[in-house]
């Protein structure tokens, strides 16, 4: 179950965001979602318009055919309109979906995670609770949003996808047991390839090495995982980590913090 306060009728998914809504010409419109203490996800959908995912409690991630995107704290996943995508959210999770008519910002063509300041935050939980709100405020809080918006900086926080069957099968069974710490040897026969073979096919398709692939996948994982409340010790543990110490070295050669620190920069 999702409560909603004051909002238009949508599910998580975004599929049953009202027709009226979908139409609209406004340049753009927020909604608020509250999860159950399930995790929810939404099956693939696509909009008209663009949309802004950004979770104020618990994690969100967002699909899209060429790569799969977190949504940490204090940021946003943009996802342009017309463009296939699911979600799925972490139990508990507050979630604000941000509504983009086509052209009425300078947003990236690509499915990205942008890093929000407070002001754009805080704006777009206004627009979400004053939704029925019209008139010169709205209009002046419209285009201040998207002015500010279009100056976020991009954050590199996604895995990169192929439709290659293989990597797919790979990418599928990392996601399902992000824990099984299989060497790309082992990967490479379980595929029916050789491991050369295999190194070469995730450069080649995803521009990363075998290892930084499955690492990227891991952050994700664990961003989520530690936004939504888990301890480190939990996470640890989930991606199959022999030690904390050797989880919180990764992640600090990877994002230049510990889990602790990187979570309070973005809370500043």
């Amino acid at each position: 179950m999702m409560t909603k306060s004051r909002q238009p009728r949508l599910s998580l998914s975004g599929a049953l965001v009202d027709q009226d809504l979908e139409e609209s010409s406004a340049r753009a419109h927020a909604v608020r979602i509250d999860v159950s203490q399930n995790e929810r996800e939404a099956p693939e959908h696509r909009h008209r318009k663009g949309q802004l995912v950004m979770a104020s409690r618990g994690g969100v991630t967002c699909r899209v055919p060429s790569g799969m995107w977190m949504v940490p704290p204090q940021c946003g996943v943009w996802v342009p309109g017309g463009m296939l995508h699911s979600n799925v959210a972490t139990a508990n999770a507050r979630l604000f979906f941000l509504f983009i008519e086509p052209g009425a910002a300078d947003l990236p063509d690509r499915c990205c995670t942008l890093s929000l300041s407070p002001l754009v935050r805080e704006l777009i939980i206004e627009m979400a609770d004053q939704s029925a709100v019209a008139g010169a405020y709205a209009e002046t809080m419209t285009t201040l949003l998207l002015s500010a918006l279009s100056q976020m900086p991009v954050e590199h926080l996604h895995l990169p996808l192929t439709d290659e069957p293989r990597l797919s099968r790979i990418a599928s069974a990392l996601v399902e047991d992000p824990s099984d710490r299989s060497t790309i040897a082992q990967w490479a026969k379980r595929v029916a390839m050789s491991e050369n073979s295999l190194a070469r096919l995730v450069q080649r398709e995803t521009g990363l090495t075998f290892g930084r692939w499955r690492q990227q996948l891991q952050l994700i994982i664990a961003i989520r995982s530690l936004a939504a409340g888990a301890t480190v010790q939990q996470v640890s543990g989930d991606l199959g980590y022999e030690s904390v110490s050797a989880f919180i070295t990764m992640f600090k050669k990877a994002l230049g913090a510990s889990p602790a620190q990187y979570l309070r920069n973005f809370e500043r």
